[in-house]
């Protein structure tokens, strides 16, 4: 017998459909249909593009995956949508559950919560699915089936409409949006202990959310202090921030830090790489900053309330942090990142690429 909990996954997946396919979110968010001809040549494009970029990725940063060679998957938003709310289950259920258990609900008031809740999560997840390129979804690399664990996703309506819309080169694009996610399976399967680390912190951070009403009273409080100051409450980890516990704040932070250099390293690593295979890197890598830059107010509350206004900027301070530790020892000392989880930047080093060098250059060049 399932074990209820209180999100409604049927109501999620319902409302992030509804989304997705533009109803709500009008003509600037519907993706027009595409034809047979158009998903052939995305799937044929993508096959051949995911294969060479993890050629490229490899020779470039030496992170060979450890799970066989990547496969492409085309999907759509519904597509999308499906796999990110397994996702999500798998992520969520624990923390979920534990509320469940703390304060147990059932009858008519109770379903209605969970359908609330349900259209929450599906509202955010929609509209996402109206904004994402592509997607390594690390999750799918613990399953027992390769195919799955070595796919990386592209949605293949969102992509269409950006080439269509900026006139920007099919094959050329696809190539360098399988560069970036590319790299995140080469991070998650050529760095042994990285996948393991990440999960942790994750299970960390959601292990200590609060069950306690109180506790989301006296979040709120904080933020109207925050607002009153002159700051945004969600701007450095969206709502996850608004809601968490004090000591919770420390492990969103080595969250935000790991993300900030993956991020970074990708859209690094993108940019470099592509060489003659992207002559127009530089054209599409300014015309999406742009597009993360230009978002009407609703968008900008949801990136805010999802912490994906912190993920842009995300992009931002990883490569800072990539250009001066390489300035200050070269890509040798940038690998040391991926040695262990001891050698991770904090957020702070993060800010401040010289903390890092200092702290993990230097028994180096004394050695030396």
């Amino acid at each position: 017998m399932a074990v209820s909990t209180p999100v409604s996954w049927e109501t999620a997946e319902r409302v992030a459909t509804w989304v997705g396919a533009g109803r709500p979110l009008g003509p600037a968010g519907q993706a027009r249909p595409l034809d047979e001809i158009t998903w052939t040549s995305l799937r044929d494009d993508f096959a051949e593009a995911t294969s060479r970029a993890e050629e490229l990725v490899i020779e470039a940063t030496g992170l060979r995956p450890a799970s066989g060679p990547a496969q492409a998957q085309v999907v759509d938003r519904t597509g999308w949508v499906r796999a990110n709310l397994v996702s999500f289950r798998r992520l969520l259920e624990p923390a979920l559950a534990k509320m469940e258990a703390a304060a147990p609900t059932s009858g008519p008031l109770a379903a209605a919560t969970r359908a609330a809740t349900g259209a929450q999560l599906g509202l955010v997840l929609g509209w996402m699915s109206t904004r994402v390129l592509g997607q390594y979804d690390l999750l799918f690399a613990e399953s027992a089936d390769t195919d799955i664990g070595g796919m990386v996703s592209y949605v293949g309506p969102n992509i269409v409409a950006l080439e269509r819309r900026h006139a920007f080169p099919p094959r050329q694009f696809r190539m360098w949006i399988a560069l970036h996610e590319v790299t995140h399976r080469c991070q998650f399967t050529g760095v042994p202990w990285l996948r393991d680390h990440f999960l942790s912190l994750v299970e960390e951070g959601l292990s200590g959310m609060p069950t306690d009403p109180r506790r989301l009273a006296e979040a709120l409080r904080r933020a109207g202090h925050a607002v009153r100051g002159g700051r945004n409450p969600l701007e450095d980890a969206g709502m996850l921030g608004l809601v968490a516990p004090p000591e919770q704040l420390e492990v969103i932070g080595r969250i935000q830090a790991l993300m900030s250099l993956l991020e970074g390293h990708g859209d690094v690593t993108m940019d470099r790489v592509g060489g003659d295979d992207v002559p127009d890197a530089a054209w599409f890598s300014r015309v999406l900053r742009e597009r993360r830059k230009n978002m009407g107010p609703l968008s900008r509350l949801l990136m805010q309330l999802v912490g994906l206004e912190a993920k842009m900027r995300q992009y931002e301070q990883g490569e800072r942090f990539i250009a001066a530790v390489e300035d200050a020892g070269g890509p040798g000392l940038l690998a040391r990142v991926w040695e262990g989880p001891e050698n991770l930047p904090t957020m702070d080093e993060i800010r401040h690429p010289e903390q890092w060098v200092a702290r993990v250059a230097t028994p180096t060049l004394s050695a030396g």
